[in-house]
Formats: C-alpha cells, sequence, structure tokens
C-alpha cells in the first residue's frame, strides 16, 4: 500500500507489543509446548512458534495443535493455554534494547503513549505491568466484548487514539508485522515498522505492506517526535 501524506512531528505513539516492545517468543515456546505436551501433541521448535505469532492466542493455538485436531480439542487446549498463562511466570520475556529509554524520552516529551496488541487482553495487562509499568498511558488487547477486536480491523486502534485525546492524524502506530502496517493504514495513522521483531523486514513489501519508516533501532522513533526541549 503507498505511504500515508502524513509528516513528523507527530505527538502520539501507540505499539504492538510481542516483538516489538518485548521479546516473549521464548515464554510463548516453552507455554504452548507445555499445553502441548498436556494433550499428548506434538511439541514444536521456537522457530516454529515463532511463525504462528501475531494474531492473537487462538491462531497460535490453532496452529500449534496436529492438523485435524478436533475443533473442541483445540479449543480446550486454547482454554487451558490462557488458564496456564495466569500461572506462568513468564521469565523469559525482556524488553528490547532501546525500548525502555526511547519510551522515556516520548513521554519527556510531551507525547502520548499506547499499546494495542493482538494479544489477550488479560495478557497484554500482565506483561505491560511486569515488563514495562507505568510505561505508556493506555494499554488494550484483543477483547471483543469491550469492543477490541483483533487488527487489522481498525476500531481497537481508532479507539486507542480516542482514549488518548488525539486524532489518527497525529498518531504513529508502531509494529513488527506487515498487519501493523496494514491496520495504521486502515486507522488513516503514520506507520512505522520495526526490524528486530519477529517478522523479516522483507515481509512487509512481500505482503503489501510497506511502512512510512522502516527502524532498524528505537532511536529513530525519536526522530519523529517533536524536538527535545
Amino acid at each position: 500500500m503507498a505511504a500515508t501524506k502524513l509528516t513528523p512531528p507527530f505527538q502520539t505513539f501507540i505499539f504492538d507489543l510481542d516483538g516489538t516492545l518485548l521479546d516473549t517468543l521464548d515464554d510463548l515456546a516453552v507455554l504452548t509446548n507445555d499445553v502441548l505436551a498436556e494433550f499428548d501433541m506434538p511439541t514444536h521448535t521456537r522457530e516454529e512458534i515463532n511463525s504462528y505469532v501475531g494474531n492473537g492466542a487462538k491462531a497460535l493455538i490453532y496452529q500449534a495443535v496436529p492438523e485435524g485436531t478436533p475443533q473442541d480439542v483445540a479449543d480446550a487446549a486454547l482454554a487451558r493455554w490462557k488458564e496456564a498463562y495466569d500461572l506462568y511466570p513468564n521469565d523469559l520475556t525482556h524488553p528490547y534494547p532501546g525500548i525502555e529509554d526511547m519510551l522515556a524520552e516520548l513521554r519527556r516529551r510531551g507525547c502520548k503513549l499506547g499499546v494495542l496488541s493482538n494479544k489477550f487482553d488479560r495478557g497484554v495487562q500482565f506483561s505491560m505491568n511486569k515488563y514495562l509499568p507505568g510505561a505508556v498511558d493506555v494499554q488494550h488487547g484483543e477483547d471483543i466484548p469491550n469492543g477490541f477486536i483483533r487488527k487489522p480491523d481498525p476500531h481497537g486502534l481508532l479507539t486507542v487514539i480516542e482514549e488518548l485525546g488525539s486524532t489518527p492524524a497525529r498518531t504513529v502506530y508502531v509494529g513488527d508485522s506487515p498487519g501493523d502496517i496494514h491496520v495504521a493504514r486502515n486507522a488513516g495513522c503514520y506507520a512505522v515498522g520495526v526490524t528486530w521483531g519477529y517478522h523479516d523486514p522483507s515481509d512487509f513489501v512481500a505482503e503489501g505492506w510497506e511502512p512510512d519508516v522502516l527502524a532498524d533501532d528505537p532511536e529513530q522513533i525519536l526522530a519523529l517526535a517533536p524536538e527535545a526541549v
């Protein structure tokens, strides 16, 4: 898709979570494989789990269970995964290098900050409160009853923008996947892709969702904010 015509500086920055702010892959791999083992199903490599993430827990589990698994069994595995998530320590997760400093600097420059993820909302609240407490103003995951539908549906992103008292034209959405660029376009935001996450940078072009900026380092995101004072 063609780049937007929006130009910096921007006042609002909203981020994807897994693969953008936090590297959660090792925990996702261990937790998913533990659940699969409980159901006597084959486990997967870290790389295979990586290929399943990005579209929420349901998509992760439905791809992780063996092909032909009955729907009720797949749903039982998903329910067990969510139950186990609350008990699992998630102690292998960590912010990517430079993320904490970048968020602190954006806040120092007066920017409004948010998170919108396809991760189920309870998982977003847990991860953010444990690893980046207080770093953003608003944080949401998939929560269909409250209108936070999985990206690239723009409704959730537009809701976060409204909660932050901003507008799409003043907002940057940052993510590591083509789907993140897709939702930014759907909402009318400036789109930033990052190269340090779970997707190869070539995926953006290959899937037809090229960002306005492809950042190799969190410092590059600061260039889109107002100048430091």
